[in-house]
């Protein structure tokens, strides 16, 4: 096993004048008249350049950089640059308040933040609150980067070498960091590269089109996915449903990656005579598709939107996905899994549930190591990683069922997290905003459906006595919640009600939270700030 720059270059030896990167005008015209487009050659050089001069600065093995590089093709060469010298990369959210940038640059010990010039002021200020020192540089000042001042380590990066640190919403409120290794980046290609029936690749002949960010994992996948299938990366800045298609065809994609969020907004859009685009594109990967839109898109649009479960905790090789048939068709099937795996599901006491019947699903993999493609560990946190492998299984807080042919079937979330676009919030992080308020009395956040973006996220909330239930009131909540959190995670739904339920040992009955709101929603008494909400973004 390999680092990712080894199987990038490993590639780079077979295909060197195939297509590594392509960058649509659509998604340049903030910072280039021109579109981006790199060779895999091309693209070496770029990277053995940027390699040599964080070498030189004293970069290296066992360091953490963090990078705020949006969805630039900066982003993939100062990663491989790095990767090559067995730095670990932290991408960092640019949409992040200084508060939440702080956190995640302190928390990381991240040894030099590497930015684009335009978030330089930003990341200033977010040092203001570490209480340690930390270099800076922009991507144009690299022929000039401060001299590092921690050690390296003296021998070479390999499989189990850390290659980023990945921030995930957690339970707890304040984000958790994933540790990922070179293991598990390779083995995440190994899998999409060996993927059989509707995801099947051809080598150096794919274009995978994605406008995920580069912070999360999902737009990583399709980064491994291309190196190792020697195939082009086509990196969008974000969706942009008004050219959606015409991208997708003058970018030559084959395939692309979505969130749930994506075919809802197009299939509101107004039918075209070119709709249909299954002459060129093989098919769509992602997870989220409300299940009465499934076979609405691919009607229309000509191609197979593969569902699949996975987490950032769990990687690609024990996921679930609707590869290959059946996929049960209006039903929220997230499929089988391609590699032998391992699993429970169990109820709220850990015990294994009756054939048939939902369950949290716990997780591993098969054959000698159970943790085989898994994330390292929360970084700082042994305590936490301990706990989710309670009992030898990864416990996801999903709740799942399976069907009798093996089927996978999606039915909610044991955690309290909320999804929103692809975006995982902590309804505690959003509680803990909220308690700084004198006017709330107490609160409880919790997801609601949304048909566009999946859920919203919600808040049922106790005023003090001398506050006021009123438009009003929401949004001064609203405002204040905006300046304390990234805009996705602030409450968009507001329902004042006079108490909330609680057990016997006065904890928040959260599946009673969800009902209450699905109940105030469908009286549509509450008070609705999405309209807001969207114009914030």
């Amino acid at each position: 096993m390999m680092t990712v720059f080894d199987e990038f270059q490993k590639n780079v030896e077979k295909v060197p004048g195939n297509a590594f990167l392509h960058i649509p005008l659509q998604a340049t015209k903030d910072y280039s008249s021109e579109v981006v487009d790199y060779t895999y050659a091309g693209a070496l050089e770029e990277i053995n350049i940027l390699s040599e001069q964080y070498k030189a600065a004293g970069y290296g093995h066992g360091q953490r950089v963090a990078v705020l590089l949006d969805n630039r093709a900066e982003f993939f060469l100062h990663f491989q640059a790095l990767n090559s010298l067995g730095v670990s990369v932290v991408p960092v959210n640019t949409g992040f308040l200084d508060e939440e940038m702080s956190y995640v640059i302190d928390h990381s010990d991240s040894c030099l933040i590497v930015s684009l010039p335009v978030y330089i002021e930003k990341v200033k200020r977010a040092l203001q609150k570490v209480d340690r020192p930390v270099q800076i540089s922009d991507t144009g000042g690299m022929d000039a980067l401060p001299p590092a001042t921690e050690k390296v380590l003296e021998r070479e990066p390999d499989s189990e070498t850390e290659a980023a640190v990945l921030y995930t919403s957690g339970t707890t409120g304040e984000p958790k960091g994933c540790m990922i290794s070179n293991d598990y980046f390779v083995t995440m290609g190994l899998w999409y590269t060996s993927i059989t029936g509707y995801c099947q690749l051809e080598y150096g002949e794919e274009r995978m089109l994605t406008p995920l960010p580069l912070v999360h994992m999902n737009a990583l996948c399709t980064m491994m996915a291309m190196i190792m299938s020697g195939g082009c990366i086509i990196q969008l800045d974000r969706f942009h449903a008004s050219n959606w298609w015409e991208t997708v065809r003058a970018s030559k994609a084959t395939c692309l990656h979505y969130l749930g969020v994506i075919p809802a907004i197009l299939l509101n859009q107004a039918e075209q005579d070119d709709d249909n685009v299954g002459d060129q594109v093989k098919f769509g990967f992602g997870a989220g598709v409300d299940p009465k839109h499934l076979q609405r898109f691919e009607d229309r649009f000509g191609f197979k939107l593969v569902e699949g479960w996975a987490m950032t905790e769990t990687g690609t090789h024990i996921s679930i996905t609707t590869h290959e048939e059946p996929r049960h068709i209006g039903t929220r099937c997230v499929g089988k899994s391609m590699n032998p795996i391992e699993y429970r599901l169990v109820d709220e006491e850990g015990i294994d549930v009756v054939k048939g019947e939902p369950g949290e699903l716990l997780v591993r993999s098969a054959g000698e190591n159970p943790r085989k493609g898994f994330f390292s560990g929360y970084y700082k946190n042994q305590q936490e990683t301990d706990k989710v492998w309670e009992g030898g299984y990864f416990h996801t807080g999903d709740v799942l069922r399976v069907s009798e042919d093996g089927s996978f079937h999606f039915v909610d979330r044991r955690k309290n997290i909320i999804r929103r676009s692809g975006e995982n919030i902590a309804a505690v992080e959003v509680e803990n905003v909220l308690f700084q308020m004198s006017l709330v009395k107490n609160c409880a956040v919790t997801p609601v459906y949304d048909e566009m973006r999946g859920e919203e996220v919600g808040a049922c909330i106790i005023l003090n006595d001398d506050e006021v239930a009123n438009e009003d009131t929401a949004k001064k909540i609203f405002d204040f919640c905006s300046e304390k959190l990234v805009y996705y995670k602030v409450p968009a739904y507001f329902m004042f009600v006079p108490e909330l339920p609680m057990t016997a040992s006065q904890k928040i009955q959260r599946g009673e939270i969800k009902k209450l709101s699905v109940q105030l929603i469908d009286k549509d008494d509450c008070i609705d700030l999405r309209d807001l909400k969207r114009k914030r973004k």
